[in-house]
């Protein structure tokens, strides 16, 4: 997913003294680039990354490497090549964009040019030959634009452009061949006309293998460049630039590019988990207006009751006491829960990440996150989650001056540094196996210092005054007073048990993401452009719903068996479709993704874990404000003596 945004000065300040991977953030693509005929049109080279291997469509690796890296011997720039500035999103999602040798001017065709000619030795050419069966492909980018490759959907009828182009492939002998010639086809639109306004609205590019014997000719007859099993190879690059009059406004340029892959099954999959929504909330809605309103009537009449005869215990008492059980541990449902401390941090960092979340799927809905400003999710997740810090640790501490808490230094201390050092830690500890691997997707140093410098320097700060601000509030008191002796609880049923109830509750959260997650996962590991926001926003709005009312329907039934553990219940049951998301990235991994190396099989699954850690913190707190305001409400609406 390439996205970029803006920075704030304080921000950028702190960049512009990171050497030149994190130096600047920049802006491609939000003013338009005019050229006249004979201009140059700058060609910029990306990372080389994985899509899917030439024999089948799964994915066989996860590392990405720097276009020149010294394995693929790639012609380089007269004057060397030279890093093009990036946003610190763009450079955390493996992006290195640098200058290319190839030259086009904007008109001028090129019918067949000599690039270099490279002559690879041994170890060279079984790297090369390794990269293509794992089907990798070069990234190229002309006035910000992915070159890529025509393809046609077969379910749609529709084509679209496909960013990257392989490598290499396979011949009809099973060879591994190099692709050394490249076509590349430029598009470009006339401003109103005007032949001195021309505009770069598409770009495409159609590789071929050609085993050059003499000089440079570019014609058709020429056998594959097949690359030994051993021994040096000689290679000679060239290229042809043809350029193509389009109709396309340069404003709808990246349209050929957003392609929706099954657009039904989104439809009938937000139908269907739409329907399910529906009938759970009538449930929910059942329980709380239909259930405990005869319940809160029949408490209340009680009280009256027993108010005008103090006799004993009616009938009446009795009745209510076997229908329903839920008053009776009023005095205990407002009893602090165990590890009150960890468990305030991690709702703090849970109401972050949401808000985080929420804010940004709002921002690309009302596409603020263009595709064509590489890197901008990650961008602006890093400053809305540094920004937000100050709400993490104002809920925090006030969840935990709720909860009766007495350490609250702990508490200040732990929210900004638990969880992101949890993150940060499997993070750094996942980039060394790629810079063990010299893999282009390893975070520069220098970009780690970046982020520890908005950690320390704006998230915990805002984080302290935050939590300052929540300790000098109001303590939230309970509707009813605690009993000093703890109520005994009798045995649950089986659904109600811990585990089942956490297998029961965190699987329909999950269910509601299910098929958006599956084409964020392809988006992130396949290379794609993933701008379905407004499908993601309306999952995203699905899910917590359906984990807030399971959630209140769980704590419900608890409350009912006389059960009054439902903190840390409702926390883990909800945060278990997290433990869902980590299951099918498992599944993911055995059904699309065919990783050989231990390396990768370790990033897949490291990155994998940290994501559904996330969303298990998320939908965690999600499941708990949701108890906590249907807990709160019952027992505010009756009357205890």
């Amino acid at each position: 997913m390439h996205f970029t945004t803006a920075a704030p000065s304080a921000l950028l300040a702190t960049l512009l003294a990171a050497p030149q991977l994190a130096s600047a953030f920049y802006l491609p693509g939000v003013a338009p680039t005019s050229y006249k005929e004979g201009d140059k049109v700058p060609l910029h080279v990306n990372s080389i990354k994985p899509i899917a291997g030439p024999q089948d469509a799964r994915l066989h690796s996860v590392v990405s490497f720097e276009y020149y890296h010294p394995g693929f011997g790639f012609c380089r720039p007269d004057k060397g090549p030279e890093y093009v500035s990036e946003s610190l999103g763009s450079i955390l999602f493996g992006d290195r964009i640098m200058t290319s040798p190839f030259e086009l001017s904007m008109k001028k065709e090129e019918t067949c040019k000599a690039l270099c000619e490279v002559d690879y030795p041994e170890n060279s050419v079984e790297f090369l030959r390794e990269r293509i069966d794992e089907g990798y492909s070069l990234n190229w980018l002309v006035d910000g634009l992915p070159a890529g490759q025509k393809i046609e959907d077969r379910l749609t009828g529709t084509s679209f452009y496909s960013p990257g182009f392989f490598l290499g492939g396979m011949d009809e002998a099973d060879n591994i061949v190099l692709n050394n010639h490249y076509d590349i086809f430029v598009e470009y639109h006339e401003v109103g006309g005007n032949a001195n306004q021309l505009r770069v609205v598409g770009v495409r590019v159609e590789p071929s293998s050609k085993k050059y014997t003499g000089e440079v000719d570019c014609k058709d007859g020429h056998p594959y460049l097949i690359l030994p099993e051993t021994g040096t190879q000689k290679v000679k690059y060239s290229y042809s630039v043809f350029w193509e009059k389009s109709p396309t406004a340069w404003a709808t340029r990246w349209d050929k590019y957003l392609h929706v892959f099954d657009p039904k099954i989104h439809w009938f999959w937000l139908i269907d988990t739409a329907i399910i929504v529906v009938i759970l909330v009538m449930t929910v809605m059942s329980v709380l207006v239909r259930t405990l309103k005869k319940d809160i009537a029949r408490y209340n009449r009680l009280d009256q009751i027993n108010l005008e005869d103090l006799s004993g215990t009616s009938v009446l008492e009795e009745g209510v006491q076997e229908d329903s059980g839920w008053k009776l541990v009023h005095g205990d449902v407002f009893r602090n829960p165990s590890h009150p401390l960890l468990l305030s941090v991690l709702l703090g960092n849970g109401v972050q990440i949401f808000v985080m979340t929420a804010s940004t799927i709002v921002f690309a809905l009302l596409g603020f996150l263009s595709p064509s400003n590489r890197g901008s999710l990650g961008t602006i997740m890093i400053l809305l989650y540094t920004i937000l810090g100050s709400v993490g640790g104002y809920v925090s501490a006030r969840v935990y001056k709720a909860m009766g808490g007495d350490q609250w230094k702990m508490n200040i201390g732990l929210t900004p540094l638990l969880v992101p050092a949890i993150v940060f830690g499997t993070f750094f500890l996942l980039d060394l196996f790629l810079w063990a691997k010299q893999s282009s997707g390893a975070v520069p140093f220098t970009t780690m210092l970046v982020l520890l410098a908005i950690w320390f320097i704006i998230s915990i700060p805002l984080s302290v005054v935050g939590s300052w601000l929540g300790f000098r509030s109001a303590k939230i008191e309970a509707p009813v007073r605690t009993n000093q002796i703890p109520r005994q609880i009798p045995p649950s049923t089986t659904y109600l048990k811990p585990i089942p109830s956490m297998l029961i509750v965190g699987l329909l959260p999950f269910g509601a993401i299910f098929v958006e997650l599956y084409f964020i996962m392809n988006s992130i590991w396949f290379s794609r452009v993933y701008y379905m926001f407004g499908f993601l926003f309306l999952c995203y709005s699905l899910m917590v719903v359906v984990c807030a009312t399971v959630t209140i329907l769980l704590t419900y039934f608890l409350l009912c068996s006389e059960n009054y553990h439902w903190q840390w219940r409702s926390f883990l049951a909800a945060g278990m479709s997290g433990g869902y998301i980590f299951l099918n990235c498992l599944l993911y991994l055995i059904t699309k993704v065919k990783l050989g190396g231990f390396a990768g099989t370790v990033l897949y699954v490291g990155y994998s874990a940290l994501i559904s850690f996330l969303f298990f913190i998320l939908a965690g707190s999600i499941g708990y404000f949701a108890s906590w305001w249907f807990v709160m409400r019952i027992y505010k609406s009756i009357k205890i003596d």
